[in-house]
């Protein structure tokens, strides 16, 4: 067997993923508040009193409708409450994880005795800005996360300041390597050359997601997409085939997430539904063709990069549903996985981008598993085409004659013009607060 030589650049996309695609339990916004709380509630040895926090308008407008797990109730009050109650201060995106249910239950009674308030941060220039101040009798500690879902900037005890990252610079834990000299064709290569043990971690997205997806299909969570399309399968009003399965799997495992299931998501680039739309079409797909494992992992790997090499060229919240993007890794996963040309994963991500790129984002809810659905069955749609040759092409719409240039032009509406998208989003959303 030949060893197969390390690229200098392989290593680095290695990093990248690692830093991108990480667990998360329940949705990350809420989650990244909620680890603030936790952090804070750490530097303190009373009993909690009460708390106050400040967020971004973003982080308000994708922590608003979404159930916190093992809660059974939505929005960024239980969230903090239940981060600083019974929150692993340790455990990043999965802070919730190892909460009581006693914990779960003193929260619920801090939050009905009006003793959580969150506020929208005014100024803000951060679209991901979480800043939790803790009180108890005697004392209050205050942790300011901003620039990614679990980066702490700031930690204040009693109007001692312990922690002020605010100014440094450098590369922190959050911040992804520089993927701006990167092409997708080096993406390709990565994926498909690689030695395999050193990509084989990406598997556990596949266990992770295929576990929070059978949770989706064993309850009612949500709007329940994926058990709603699995009953009218059953009914004979949707066809049994793989686009179907690829619908069913990817939507209840989003809506088992948004809805509250105690399980983690395998995330990527800071959200749990990216990394469900590039992992479930991939698995669904990979097993139909009966695929290795090795290979299964390169196809995710592939997705997965992909998605946050598209993604980087994004805000991190923005009015752009980024299940969309996600999904673009996925049709380039599926298609390596059937053809393997570059030409074809090329052509599917051009489609992709003349097909869902107008998809706002209204925030995190349980129809987010709409979003997600949509959005992989656009996949599935665009895969089909490239592999019969065809695709939307440079002479319509955003879409561009090289997929980099289609890229870019998709990101730059996002950066640009969707902003304002994204201010009259919030709006719309702060007025059913009033």
């Amino acid at each position: 067997m030949v060893e197969v030589k390390m690229n200098p650049l392989w290593d680095a996309l290695i990093k990248a993923v690692k830093q991108n695609v990480k667990p998360a339990m329940g949705c990350t916004e809420p989650v990244s508040l909620a680890l603030a709380s936790a952090i804070a509630a750490s530097h303190l040895a009373g009993r909690v009193s009460h708390i106050e926090a400040k967020v971004s308008p973003n982080l308000m407008k994708n922590g608003m409708g979404v159930t916190v797990p093992g809660t059974g109730m939505v929005g960024l009050p239980i969230a903090a409450a239940i981060g600083a109650l019974g929150g692993d201060p340790q455990a990043g995106l999965e802070v919730l994880k190892s909460a009581s249910v006693e914990a779960i239950a003193a929260g619920k009674v801090l939050l009905a005795s009006g003793k959580v308030s969150v506020t929208i941060a005014q100024p803000c220039d951060e679209v991901l800005y979480a800043s939790a101040t803790v009180y108890t009798a005697d004392e209050s500690a205050t942790v300011t996360i901003a620039g990614g879902h679990t980066r702490v900037i700031r930690i204040v005890k009693n109007g001692v300041t312990l922690l002020d990252a605010s100014r440094c610079g450098g590369e922190t834990e959050e911040q992804a390597v520089s993927l701006s000299e990167v092409t997708l064709k080096q993406v390709v290569e990565f994926a498909e050359q690689a030695p395999f043990d050193k990509i084989s971690f990406i598997l556990d997205a596949a266990l992770l997601n295929n576990a929070l997806s059978h949770e989706g299909l064993r309850t009612q969570y949500g709007l329940h997409i994926g058990v709603t399309l699995q009953r009218q399968r059953e009914r004979g009003l949707l066809a049994k085939d793989l686009l179907s399965d690829i619908m069913i799997r990817t939507s209840a495992a989003s809506d088992a997430r948004m809805g509250g299931a105690c399980l983690p998501a395998m995330s990527n680039s800071g959200s749990g539904n990216q990394g469900i739309a590039a992992t479930m079409p991939v698995v669904v797909v990979a097993e139909h063709l009966a695929c290795s494992q090795e290979k299964l992992a390169r196809a995710l790997i592939l997705s997965h990069m992909t998605a946050i090499y598209i993604h980087h060229q994004l805000p991190m919240l923005s009015a752009l549903c980024a299940a969309t993007t996600a999904s673009m890794g996925a049709a380039a996963g599926i298609c390596w996985l059937i053809d393997g040309s570059y030409r074809s994963i090329s052509m599917a991500i051009s489609s992709m981008i003349g097909d869902v790129s107008g998809m706002i984002c209204d925030g995190a809810s349980n129809s987010c598993a709409m979003k997600v659905s949509t959005s992989v069955s656009s996949a599935w749609k665009a895969v089909l085409m490239a592999l019969d040759e065809t695709a939307v092409t440079g002479n319509e719409g955003i879409v561009a004659n090289d997929v980099e240039q289609s890229i870019s032009n998709l990101c730059s509406l996002a950066c640009h013009s969707m902003q304002q998208t994204d201010k009259q989003v919030i709006e719309i959303m702060a007025s059913k607060l009033a």
